[in-house]
């Protein structure tokens, strides 16, 4: 076994650990592999070794990689920022769209994925705590998107992503947590297509499952320093 296979075994073992202290088990937490920064050979060995989602931050970088293990059954998550310039490259290539945070990128998703291929499936990514430096939309404007999301051709919509401000206490993370999954909870209660929690990375991914992420992006924990 690689590094890789140990690092992915070894995290596989961590999650079912913290699933099981959920009072309430709700979700199977899905593993997405950020590969950011990350040689196609990396990317290969995660492959091998059972890992099947996997993240960029990058469209070209993405593209590239895409194009490079086009022989892998991959999905392919784009979580970094969006310039509408990019959104038909990112329908033409990607399986999941997690930055979703205005209509108008929606909407040129929709216009730019093909009928004939399954929607594309996206989240909105929120940014509940007013942090200026990163994208992401408050709650009610999160829940008016979603309303608009509905209408679109060619997408669906799966729930959001969130990358809250950095703690390193286990207390204060789960508190961020905690408000993220009750926004998560009012649209899950409005559209039953909704079911995506994404939140939780490698310094936090315990504290975000405890408080109900189905999906959970860690990329260092993974593949180790980044190229």
């Amino acid at each position: 076994m690689t590094s890789i296979a140990f690092q992915l075994e070894d995290l596989q073992q961590e999650i079912a650990k913290t699933c099981a202290k959920r009072q309430i088990f709700k979700h199977n937490v899905r593993l997405i592999a950020v590969s950011k920064r990350h040689s196609g050979e990396k990317i290969r060995q995660a492959y091998q070794a059972g890992q099947k989602a996997f993240a960029e931050n990058f469209v070209q970088e993405g593209i590239e990689k895409i194009q490079q293990l086009s022989d892998l059954d991959v999905e392919w998550h784009m979580i970094g920022a969006i310039q509408s310039r990019k959104c038909k490259d990112i329908a033409e290539h990607f399986d999941w769209v997690q930055s979703v945070d205005r209509l108008k990128v929606a909407q040129k998703l929709s216009q730019a994925r093909t009928p004939e291929r399954p929607p594309l499936q996206l989240c909105i990514q929120v940014n509940l705590f007013n942090e200026q430096q990163k994208a992401g939309l408050e709650a009610k404007a999160a829940l008016q998107l979603a309303e608009q999301i509905q209408a679109l051709p060619n997408v669906q919509l799966r729930g959001i992503m969130a990358l809250p401000p950095k703690q390193t206490a286990p207390q204060a993370q789960k508190q961020q947590f905690a408000e993220i999954y009750a926004l998560y909870q009012q649209l899950a209660a409005r559209y039953p297509n909704i079911d995506t929690c994404s939140m939780g990375m490698s310094g936090d991914y315990q504290a975000a499952i405890e408080q109900g992420s189905s999906m959970i992006r860690v990329g260092t924990t993974i593949f180790g320093a980044r190229d």
